[in-house]
């Protein structure tokens, strides 16, 4: 199978839907993930980076995603009393068709669905849709110091390859070192099988914690 870079379209899950990312809607994702615990661990580039206002969000956002060459997705609750909301983001990126390899990243949830059924759903759908699409090989990192990212990479399933030293650059002008991890077509279907049993420990819609 080729692989191919998927056309954009709405991933609805069970609990939580991915639909196509738009200027319009980053109103709808700075509520969600425009406070400083979310950059805090290195998204946007760490605690620098961090955006208190929608403009200069929104100035950031059409900046950093990745809207002409990658997939990047709105996540909504799907369901229950929360239905429709905002909570995050995430990407599918980075893509090589030739080598078969795929990116799933700059990925940010509101602070209060952490811990919940939202990251394994949302790994699920694109990892499902990479896969579908033909791409063998799908990377996801994240800062080296960020501990929380790390453990959940590990928890999915991805296997560490190792350091990229002074990879890029961090808001506060600091050489940031990326963890990476990847999944590969031939793990594909033990990580699913454990992508569903944690799900399915889920019984009722996705609610907030509190921050």
């Amino acid at each position: 199978m080729t692989a191919t870079r998927p056309t954009p379209a709405v991933l609805e899950g069970r609990f939580i839907r991915l639909e196509p990312l738009t200027v319009e809607a980053l109103p709808e994702l700075f509520a969600a993930i425009g406070v400083p615990e979310v950059f805090a661990g290195g998204y946007g580039g760490g605690p620098a980076g961090y955006r208190d206002n929608l403009d200069e969000f929104v100035e950031w956002a059409q900046a950093v995603y990745r809207w002409d060459d990658g997939n990047p997705y709105l996540i909504r609750v799907n369901g229950g009393p929360l239905d429709g909301v905002a909570i995050g983001t995430t990407t599918l990126a980075d893509f090589d068709e030739t080598r078969e390899h795929a990116h799933i990243g700059w990925t940010a949830y509101d602070p209060r669905v952490w811990g919940t059924q939202v990251n394994p759903e949302a790994k699920l759908l694109l990892l499902t849709l990479a896969f579908d699409s033909g791409f063998g090989r799908v990377k996801i990192q994240g800062d080296e110091r960020n501990a929380r990212s790390r453990a959940a990479m590990l928890k999915l399933g991805a296997q560490f390859e190792g350091i990229v030293r002074r990879d890029m650059k961090r808001a506060d002008g600091s050489w940031r070192d990326t963890a990476v991890y990847s999944i590969l077509i031939d793990e594909w279907p033990e990580v699913r099988a454990g992508l569903d049993d944690r799900l399915s420990k889920w019984d009722g819609p996705v609610e907030f914690r509190e921050r």
